[in-house]
């Protein structure tokens, strides 16, 4: 087969990527994405695959009828999640799988960390040591928090959502989630997207992991903010377009919240003057929540697990379309 590409990789991942593909012909764009956020540009050499993996351009996907197995590199896929699209996919008997279980353990930890550092008051220790560097024991101590008999909230519980459950459990917790279509067996009371205003003024933590997309865009406004319990930590790591940023600022000057932790905003890269950065215990991380050492690899042994599934006919892993 002959697989596109417009990863962007370095000389030794280049080498595994061929090594571990084989027979396979790689096809490699002239234009790869410097980082698999970007969205990739058109590129004729994509439809003359068979395979696009990466962040193929919409409409090289719609016009090679070649192309039956897309791979993307990122666990989001909101303009992909296009009616026109899944009917050309369907039509083919192909498939399109994003990367989901390369990001569910770095997420999940991403907001694990953040959750001890807030409930520690680690963010307070490092302002103090990178400022006054004065010694305030009294006032961090007396304002540290346990995790313990506290309430957390997930709002989409999917791949990510259930690895969080897994690491917050020694912590003996009470943690419930919403989610599109809940269906029975989910490892925490699980209740369907509408119930999310009933359940708000429960939690101490709510985890926003819901993907983009009109029926979640600014989804946690200035309403769902007052609903939440005063001082509750509120932490995003889906979609910077699910919060509408100005009430979310509005909320944290009033303190209606105690925290927000933020691994993604809307714009990004966040303008160095937008006023998130300087908002009172807002905490943000650039997008990097599902980063580790080992990305890469991880997106290549998904690729070639895949393709070996794809070409048996086998169930495949993160299958969305």
């Amino acid at each position: 087969m002959t697989i596109y590409s417009n990863v962007q990789l370095s000389p030794g991942l280049m080498e595994m990527l061929l090594r571990r593909l084989g027979p396979h012909r790689l096809v490699q764009s002239v234009v790869p994405t410097a980082s698999n956020l970007q969205v990739g540009q058109p590129d004729p050499a994509a439809r003359e695959a068979d395979v696009a993996w990466g962040q193929p351009a919409v409409d090289d996907i719609l016009r090679n009828p070649r192309l039956r197995f897309i791979q993307l590199t990122t666990a989001g896929y909101d303009r992909y999640d296009r009616a026109d699209l899944r009917e050309a996919i369907h039509a083919r008997g192909g498939a399109l799988c994003n990367a989901s279980s390369v990001y569910t353990e770095p997420c999940a930890e991403h907001v694990l960390c953040q959750m001890m550092a807030g409930a520690r008051r680690l963010p307070d220790a490092l302002r103090n040591q990178f400022a006054d560097r004065r010694w305030p024991q009294v006032e961090i101590r007396s304002t540290s928090r346990l995790l313990v008999g506290q309430t957390v909230l997930i709002a989409g519980l999917g791949a990510i959502g259930q690895t969080l459950v897994e690491l917050l459990t020694p912590f003996h917790m009470k943690i419930i989630a919403t989610r599109r279509k809940p269906r029975g067996d989910e490892p925490v009371a699980t209740y369907s997207q509408e119930n999310l205003d009933a359940l708000l003024p429960q939690a101490d933590h709510v985890v926003n992991l819901l993907p983009g997309g009109a029926a979640t865009k600014e989804l946690f406004n200035a309403t769902r903010f007052a609903r939440m319990k005063r001082g509750a930590v509120f932490y995003n790591i889906g979609r910077g377009s699910t919060v509408d940023q100005p009430a979310l600022i509005e909320a944290m000057h009033a303190g209606q919240l105690g925290g927000a932790y933020l691994d993604v905003t809307t714009p990004e890269p966040l303008p160095a003057d937008h006023e998130l950065w300087t908002t009172p215990n807002v905490f943000i991380t650039p997008h990097s929540a599902g980063g580790f050492d080992q990305e890469f690899e991880a997106h290549i042994e998904l690729l070639v697990r895949n393709l070996e599934r794809f070409g048996k006919g086998e169930k495949l892993v993160d299958r969305v379309v």
